[in-house]
């Protein structure tokens, strides 16, 4: 077992190793990523390895967890369980540097969707300190485990719920995030809002899938904001579920608007396809945050450019720049992982 001083080292160098993403190995990693899953661009891996390193591997971040919760070398050592997604480019690193920086070992169940970058991020920390692989245990099926971070959709948490009941667990389901237009935002305000719907291809659980407009709100205005998008219809995969979408749409004699790669079509629904985005009209704020309110265990985050009382915003593009101390659904895993 190694010293809290020396994971943080750890973590530190990890930080180090990818501020280069040009030499072989790494280019190596991305491509292979790729190919097992094509959502996976490059430039989404590149962007999600940023992320991490600025976000979660620095060390004003690392030393804001160690000293809100007081982490040190007294804490048991437990296994826990993860069972990671894989719908965004290392989108589990979070729950596993979390486990560790604690000082649990992780018995990782992989995303058949986020093998590669994932292991890859692993195996630098044990070629940082062969200690390090204490701390990690890849399985295809958990077992002999003190407590769980399981996420996946509604349907599989339920299984989730089951199978993790003998112990500690944190169960995730679907979520999706929304914006909260006033209807006076700048162009170039709608364009940055257009990150929070576009990145990652609109795959994350931190993308819009559904924007609140006012009542007479004018619609073209997002597609003119958003023209600096449409590269994504080059994507083939994204190509493929646009068009799906907009012949579905036709085929089911729905009302909505599409340009060349983007669908908006006016629903309650906070999940949206591939490729398209639900709009919702209302006439008050007061409102629009009522409706917020009464499905806030269905979302993620609140994109805003207005302070709207009572409510925690995020940034018009900033829903893909989680911080440290971020957590998903709103549930503090260091403090779920201090507590087993």
């Amino acid at each position: 077992m190694l010293l809290l001083q020396d994971r943080i080292a750890s973590l530190l160098e990890l930080a180090n190793r990818l501020q280069s993403l040009d030499d072989d190995r790494a280019q190596a990693m991305m491509y292979k990523a790729e190919i097992e899953n094509p959502w996976f661009s490059r430039s989404n891996i590149e962007m999600a390895l940023t992320a991490i390193r600025t976000e979660f591997l620095s060390v004003k971040a690392i030393n804001i967890i160690v000293n809100h919760y007081k982490i040190d070398d007294n804490i048991a050592c437990r296994k826990v369980g993860l069972v990671l997604a894989g719908n965004i480019p290392m989108v589990g690193w979070h729950d596993v540097m979390c486990t560790y920086l604690v000082g649990h070992i992780s018995q990782i169940k992989y995303s058949d969707k986020d093998k590669a970058l994932m292991s890859w991020l692993i195996e630098i920390l044990i070629d940082i300190n062969e200690g390090n692989r204490f701390y990690f245990e890849i399985v295809d099926r958990l077992k002999d485990y003190d407590a769980a971070i399981a996420t996946g959709s509604n349907n599989t948490a339920t299984h989730f719920e089951y199978y993790f009941s003998h112990v500690p667990n944190i169960i995730r389901r679907n979520r999706n995030s929304i914006a909260l237009l006033s209807g006076d935002e700048s162009v170039s305000q709608l364009e940055t809002l257009g990150k929070d719907v576009f990145t990652y291809f609109g795959l994350g659980c931190r993308n819009v899938s559904l924007i609140l407009v006012p009542l007479n709100y004018n619609l073209s205005k997002l597609f003119e904001a958003w023209k600096p998008f449409k590269e994504l219809a080059f994507h083939n995969k994204y190509k493929n579920n646009f068009e799906y979408n907009v012949a579905l749409n036709l085929l089911n004699l729905e009302v909505f608007l599409n340009n060349d790669f983007i669908v908006l079509k006016e629903s309650d629904s906070i999940i949206s396809r591939i490729a398209t985005v639900h709009i919702k009209r209302y006439q008050t704020v007061t409102e629009a945050k009522s409706w917020v309110d009464s499905h806030i265990s269905e979302i993620q985050c609140v994109v805003s450019s207005s302070k709207i009382d009572g409510l925690d915003v995020v940034p018009f593009g900033e829903s893909q720049n989680p911080g440290i101390m971020t957590y998903a659904d709103g549930v503090d895993t260091v403090q779920f992982l201090m507590s087993v």
